[in-house]
């Protein structure tokens, strides 16, 4: 019995239990799409898309590229995006670019990733601020 809920192990069990799902929907590799996507269950994209995403597990392939922002519950990314991801489960392998600014409860990045813009990669969880002393404490001085 755990003392404690660690959401970071139900984000994970949550993926692998997604990964092993069968993909709903694919955008193939000639398909170029302009506009929003929404998508429930698991996808891939393998094409281009030019506009935001919103779904629950995306796959990006190599091929796949998307300009646009992506509101998600878990990415696997090995193409590039260049515009804003949100997601509570981001993985980015050794091929992904993104640019933008990548907000996750849960990042893990492979070796030779690139990512430019800004990070906030941290659980939910209230996180407590070291406070440090602005000057290190004097011996009192007698005249």
């Amino acid at each position: 019995m755990s003392l404690f809920n660690n959401k970071k192990d139900d984000l994970k069990e949550k993926a692998v239990k997604a990964s092993k799902e069968a993909i709903s929907a694919i955008i193939s590799k000639d398909m170029y799409v302009t506009g929003e996507i929404s998508f429930k269950g698991k996808a891939r994209i393998d094409g281009t898309v030019e506009g935001n995403v919103k779904g629950e597990y995306l796959v990006l392939s190599e091929n796949g590229k998307i300009k646009g922002d992506l509101i998600l519950d878990s990415l696997v990314c090995h193409g590039s995006i260049e515009g804003n991801v949100d997601s509570k489960l981001v993985t980015a392998q050794s091929t992904a670019q993104i640019v933008g600014k990548l907000v996750a409860a849960n990042l893990t990045v492979e070796s030779g990733a690139r990512l430019e813009g800004e990070i906030q990669a941290a659980s939910n969880q209230k996180k407590t601020e070291i406070k440090r002393p602005l000057q290190p404490a004097q011996a009192d001085k007698k005249p």
